[in-house]
């Protein structure tokens, strides 16, 4: 059976949606399945999902790529999926809570806590990982403050990915990728944190054990059955989405950084070891022992302008599926001048993750005036999300050095978004990558895991030849020196919005009003 019959499942299980990949080895096929499943919000600030339906939509969405590729022999299946989550299990490993996902804010008040009694810093230097309400430290906190009696009852405090692939090979398991991203884990040590574990009232002996990323389990019989693979079958543990996505889209360069743009957006790069920075804003993810990725997720990207869409007029009412703009609106949009004729939007329709002074102000139209027509306000809204981009950018920079970026993600398949961001960036700039970045980052991680790739880009380059030919984008020194300006002024605006927004909170914080209910906020951040 030659290469081109041959292939390795990438599976990444997102927010929204569960992805599952079948690459061939010679990279001349891809096969890429979807199954959706709903984000639950019952009660503000929650944001939930029920485990189980999430591991039908996986083993579905595997089943439909081992039927497209009937006849290939599948080398392994290799897991992503996001780092934040958490699910309590009981002693039969049957889960006691629903999952908490990365956008579930609950424990808003215990991350403000830990960053007022400066704890924060210490556990940001020893973990990677930022203290912010989608941290699990902060989530099994806030349990011992408010579900001391669940708490009692829960054998095992886990990941989303950790309970997939027990439920793929009957083995309970995590590792680094997901381990450094839950605020409990040494980074520097590779261990759990002792001190970490004291903070949230949790033992050693309630977490998994910790694999490597490129960890190798075998398939259970009962899910193999399920997707019609051999029982035996190898399992890549992998890593988290966001690393994964970095070596999908081949932006593992140390000074190269990979910008992802969906509903929420991410900017990244790729060090040797651990970076943690003194202002407590990035993350540091495992890719493999010695590839960590650092870098910031914002939770506002094209979901913004999907809203501004959504809102505006019927006629261009955005597809469901359309997280980027439907084509009419982004067309009003292009006529509009860079800078939006003095309109500003902040994006934050979302509160963003980090500490408290980065999470910034309540969203916000700045300079609004009579003559500004809805496709100004469009415009605004996109110019705000790649303007919050290239801050992070810039901050990164501070860091370590980076050279280029990589831009991948469905929002750059859109002329407007690709010109914008790459103004914003005003450095080499290339379109890179598919949708499906992360689900062959995991792809390529197990081809390395298994042997069958001498080291990380040359796995990549095997399952996607043409992922090498990256598109560059023309930055446009006109929209450049306009977004230079616009930059320079962003901190001034973001304080006056944010001390708006105080004022704001106290007016409608008056007897008997509901200001979250009566302003519709749910409804907004649901769609």
């Amino acid at each position: 059976m030659g290469p081109e019959r041959r292939v390795i499942l990438g599976v990444d299980v997102g927010t929204t949606a569960v992805r599952a990949g079948a690459f061939a080895l010679d990279g001349s096929a891809r096969h890429v399945r979807t199954r959706a499943y709903p984000l639950l919000q019952p009660l503000p600030g929650w944001h939930v999902q029920d485990p189980d339906v999430l591991v039908a939509a996986t083993l579905a969405a595997v089943s439909a790529c081992v039927a497209d590729t009937a006849g290939a022999e599948v080398v392994a299946v290799a897991v992503s999926s996001p780092r934040y989550g958490v699910i309590g299990l009981d002693t039969t490993l049957s889960p006691v809570t629903p999952l908490l996902t990365g956008r579930d804010t609950r424990s808003a008040e215990v991350a403000r806590d830990l960053r007022v009694s400066g704890q924060s810093r210490e556990l940001h230097r020893v973990t990677g990982s930022p203290v912010h309400p989608g941290s699990p430290l902060c989530k099994l906190i806030w349990f011992a403050r408010h579900e001391p009696y669940l708490c009692a009852a829960t054998r095992w405090w886990i990941g989303l990915k950790d309970y997939l692939v027990h439920r793929l090979t009957g083995t309970l398991v995590t590792e680094l990728s997901s381990a450094s991203g839950t605020g409990m884990f040494d980074v520097h040590r590779r261990v759990w944190s002792a001190d970490a574990l004291d903070l949230v009232g949790v033992s050693g002996s309630q977490l998994p054990a910790v694999l490597p990323t490129t960890g190798v389990l075998r398939l259970s019989s009962a899910a193999g059955q399920a997707v019609g693979l051999p029982s035996g079958t190898p399992v890549v543990v992998g890593a988290g989405d966001g690393p994964s996505s970095s070596l999908g889209m081949a932006a593992i360069d140390s000074t190269v950084a990979g910008l992802t743009l969906a509903a929420t957006g991410a900017l990244r790069t790729v060090v040797a070891a651990p970076l943690v920075d003194p202002a407590e804003t990035f993350s540091c993810a495992a890719l493999t022992e010695d590839a960590w990725v650092v870098g910031e997720t914002v939770n506002n990207g094209g979901n913004v302008v999907w809203w501004a869409g959504s809102v505006l007029e019927p006629d261009f009412r955005p597809a469901s599926d359309d997280q980027f703009g439907a084509p009419g609106l982004l067309a009003l949009a292009e006529r509009i001048a860079p800078g939006s004729d003095g309109l500003v939007m902040l994006p934050y329709l979302l509160a963003d993750r980090g500490p408290e002074e980065e999470c910034g102000p309540p969203g916000a139209y700045l300079g609004l005036r009579g003559e500004h027509s809805r496709g100004h306000l469009v415009r605004a809204a996109l110019e705000g999300v790649c303007l919050q981009l290239g801050g992070v950018r810039d901050r990164l920079a501070e860091l370590t050095p980076i050279s280029s970026v990589r831009l991948a993600g469905g929002a750059f398949r859109h002329p407007l978004w690709r010109a914008v961001m790459a103004a914003v960036l005003d450095c080499p700039t290339h379109v890179a990558g598919e949708d499906d970045d992360a689900a062959l980052g995991a792809a390529a991680l197990g081809l390395f895991a298994i042997g069958l790739a001498a080291d990380l880009k040359g796995a990549v380059a095997l399952l996607d030849p043409e992922g090498a030919r990256t598109e560059p984008v023309a930055v446009d020194p006109t929209l450049a020196t306009t977004y230079r300006g616009l930059r320079g002024k962003l901190p001034a605006l973001r304080t006056i919005a944010g001390r708006m927004g105080e004022i704001l909170d106290e007016v409608a914080a008056g007897p008997g009003v509901d200001w979250r209910a009566t302003t519709g906020l749910r409804d907004v951040v649901g769609g």
